[in-house]
């Protein structure tokens, strides 16, 4: 199911998380106060503005109430970053999730109203150590305690075989929900159509599965 998200902050980071969540099948509104920032996302993404998401007043005019997440990427400003959270915190925001630079800017921005808090260059580190020690698996992202996305190669005895002729979901107990061919990614995948050597998948799922995987 498409859920929406709203991206405040439009640098690496921000601009990244974006454009995967629209290839991943989403919307997004992308928010920056740096126009060039705006520039740079507005054709991979529904709709992106510039604003200024310290000020209270463009805070309301974004409709934080409307997105089912907020996720603030921030993480080279801890007093705006801290300001955008605890506005959004305030106009009814139903889920925050932010960018933080280092454990205590973590902690503050969990006690100003953030869900969840990640900080990527340490996060980072622990998806590239899972993918040094597990073949085949090139990046993984953590939803929760229990389940992630694993983007991982094709199985070798999948060459020239189906989505329909291998039924995932039921061997595996993992779901396939986008490919990427040739630099390109798909969510909507013909189950007819055969894999080829070089493609690869995003698998989700509970972790034993993904391991058993």
């Amino acid at each position: 199911m498409s859920k929406s998200f709203l991206i405040i902050g439009l640098g690496r980071f921000g601009q990244s998380t974006a454009r995967m969540l629209t290839i991943l099948g989403h919307e997004v509104l992308a928010v920056d106060k740096r126009a060039d920032r705006v520039n740079a996302v507005k054709e991979s993404v529904l709709h992106a503005v510039q604003a200024d998401t310290t000020d209270e007043r463009a805070i309301t005019q974004l409709g934080i109430r409307n997105f089912d997440c907020v996720v603030i990427c921030i993480g080279d400003d801890i007093r705006a970053s801290v300001l955008a959270t605890v506005l959004c915190r305030e106009m009814g925001a139903k889920k925050i999730v932010a960018k933080a630079q280092d454990d205590l800017h973590q902690k503050l921005l969990i006690k100003t109203g953030a869900d969840r808090v990640v900080q990527p260059e340490h996060d980072g580190g622990i998806r590239l150590a899972r993918s040094l020690v597990s073949d085949g698996v090139l990046d993984s992202l953590d939803l929760s305690e229990e389940y992630s996305i694993h983007e991982v190669e094709i199985p070798r005895d999948w060459v020239g075989r189906s989505l329909a002729q291998i039924d995932v979901r039921n061997r595996y107990g993992v779901s396939i929900i986008a490919m990427r061919r040739d630099g390109h990614v798909t969510v909507n995948i013909d189950p007819n159509e055969t894999f080829h050597k070089d493609d690869s998948i995003y698998l989700l799922g509970d972790d034993k599965s993904l391991e058993k995987f």
